[in-house]
């Protein structure tokens, strides 16, 4: 049976965020808020999280997940970014975007794209999962809590904890959020390229809408 943490949206208690960080670090799935939908996440490293995340949303291994950090000092440790790209990434961040970046040596090798040498990441703009990433140290591995054969991600916490109990160990409410994805964005080419369109705007992008 999950746990459910109700958290205030701007300032979240640092008590349950303490709490949520150390149950990540023992190996916990958690559902939380994000500036686009709920999603799901686990502490990098775990690879029996990362599968029950996989068993979660239906997907198998090609289907890679997001690092969610908390600032662009630590996405540029996981990703290789030019002057370009980190003037793009500083105008658009913290934001509903994730973007696709040549990975580092930093990423393991199971969360790349295969061929490309690739992730996604993304700095969410959402204060209790800032407050969340702060307290664990370290990117979370996310996906978009979207359920197998449905369209939109789920955005009500008490509907996650009536559907997913016993498959979650702790949901973070702070009430409804958004139902859009994030705008997936390739970065690793000489321009963007749109690869998702969600929530975020691709005008700042010079991607024509």
């Amino acid at each position: 049976m999950a746990q459910f943490f109700v958290l205030h949206p701007e300032n979240p208690q640092p008590r349950l965020i303490k709490q949520a960080a150390a149950m990540l670090r023992e190996g916990a799935v958690i559902a939380y808020p994000t500036d686009s939908s709920y999603a799901l996440g686990c502490q990098l490293g775990n690879k029996d999280a990362v599968a029950r995340i996989r068993q979660i949303r239906g997907l198998d291994d090609k289907h890679y997940l997001t690092l969610m950090c908390r600032d662009l000092s630590e996405l540029a440790h996981y990703a290789r970014v030019d002057n370009v790209q980190f003037r793009l990434l500083k105008n658009n961040t913290p934001g509903s975007y994730t973007f696709i970046l040549d990975a580092t040596r930093e990423v393991p090798r199971r969360l790349q794209h295969p061929k490309r040498n690739t992730v996604g990441m993304r700095i969410p703009d959402h204060a209790v999962t800032l407050a969340l990433l702060e307290e664990l140290g370290e990117p979370l591995l996310s996906s978009t809590l979207i359920l197998p054969d449905e369209e939109h991600p789920m955005n009500d916490a008490e509907e996650i904890r009536r559907m997913l109990d016993k498959q979650l160990d702790l949901v973070l409410d702070c009430g409804a959020v958004g139902l859009e994805p994030t705008t997936v964005i390739d970065l690793t080419g000489a321009t963007p390229v749109l690869v998702r369109r969600g929530r975020g705007d691709v005008a700042p992008f010079s991607i024509e809408d």
